[in-house]
């Protein structure tokens, strides 16, 4: 089971299809897009032959957010050149601008919300490069820092289908979350596993894009990847966790084959074994169960969702199991019976997952415990 994986934000079927569907140019790009993934993969996995185990080291008294952001200058070295550091004032190119908010954004959702002091909570500085590449479409963790690359810009206005991936504040909370999971649950990156590791980083992600918007989980529209898409497709972003399965819709792209019910879970050897495809059904317990907690989601859902990847969840847990872990989280936050913890049996209900009252003991992780501490002492 891949533990240490390059988790990229677009979908591999999206690129499947594009090389299907699209015309010379977007073929070509979607090929090189594809090759330079596997090539990075390759180098994530041997990285993680040699790299030591997250580091589990104490918080920081007063954390401090470290953000540094440099440019690749449209070639493969990282992380590149240093354009903006801490505190600096901006820098005019967008690409750069934005990463530098967005990991912003994502830091303080950790640290004000949940008590999490950045990616490894011991205060890891947080590292983007952009520009990199010559039109790369995707962006990606890779274990230490992030990358993004600066969508369809090298091709014709007509042929373009992504804009830069800095673009999107979700994606950007996305990917960072990854890095999240890699310091706490580290799971699995196949199958079920594989699929809930995808699904805590949209649920993340969707989180910082709302906390910065200041809306509610009825307000919200779920989407992850907004804004990434140019006008030149018929989508609204790279999924949907309130309607999976209804994100896009194009002759190019294909139809968003997310399912949202357990009924509909795509059993595939490609993609991991579906972990971009099938997470939208742990997507949707989530978006149920804030939607019937009410509030804003990063509030009361969110908690339950970050004490459960922090505090219980298993590298091979499955859809059952976090639904089974979420619900004792929820339990042990908001007390047994409350409606917080009734809405997290009916999100997972509706999706066809059957909560079960299991009495689970939190690990010995501490890469999260005193936030979590800190967490249930808000009960």
């Amino acid at each position: 089971m891949e533990r240490h994986p390059l988790a990229c934000i677009l979908p591999p079927h999206m690129v499947e299809q594009i090389v299907a569907n699209g015309t010379p140019e977007q073929r070509a790009k979607a090929i090189q897009t594809a090759q330079v993934s596997a090539e990075l993969r390759a180098q994530r996995r041997e990285m993680a032959e040699v790299e030591r185990p997250p580091s589990f080291e104490v918080p920081a008294a007063a954390p401090v957010l470290q953000r540094r952001v440099y440019s690749a200058g449209n070639r493969s070295g990282l992380p590149g050149q240093l354009v903006r550091g801490e505190g600096a004032p901006p820098t005019n190119d967008p690409a750069a601008d934005e990463a530098y908010d967005g990991a912003g954004a994502t830091y303080n959702l950790y640290w004000e919300v949940y008590q999490r002091n950045s990616i490894n909570d011991a205060g890891m500085p947080i590292d983007s490069t952009v520009h990199y590449q010559v039109g790369y479409d995707n962006a990606f963790w890779n274990g230490m820092q992030m990358v993004y690359g600066d969508g369809d810009e090298d091709l014709p206005a007509d042929q373009r289908l992504f804009n830069r991936f800095t673009i999107s504040l979700d994606i950007i909370g996305h990917e960072l979350a990854h890095g999240v999971t890699q310091y706490t649950g580290n799971l699995a990156y196949v199958s079920q596993p594989g699929a809930l590791n995808e699904s805590f980083s949209d649920v993340f992600g969707s989180l910082v894009r709302q906390r910065t918007l200041h809306q509610d989980a009825a307000a919200a529209d779920w989407i992850i990847g907004a804004g990434l898409f140019t006008a030149n497709v018929r989508g609204v972003g790279i999924r949907s966790m309130k309607e999976p399965g209804t994100a896009y819709n194009d002759p190019v792209l294909g139809k968003d084959p997310q399912p949202a019910h357990m009924r509909d879970y795509v059993n595939t050897p490609q993609d991991n074994g579906g972990v971009h495809i099938n997470s939208g059904i742990p997507n949707h317990a989530f978006y149920l169960t804030a939607v019937e907690i009410g509030g804003f989601a990063w509030e009361k859902a969110g908690r339950i969702w970050y004490a459960t990847l922090c505090n219980t969840i298993r590298a091979n847990s499955n859809f059952q199991d976090a639904a089974n872990l979420t619900y004792r989280a929820a339990s042990d936050l908001f007390g047994k019976g409350s409606l917080e913890q009734q809405a997290v049996a009916h999100g997972w209900n509706g999706v066809g997952i059957t909560v079960e009252d299991v009495d689970t003991p939190p690990d010995t992780r501490p890469g999260c415990l005193a936030g979590v501490m800190k967490l249930l002492g808000l009960r």
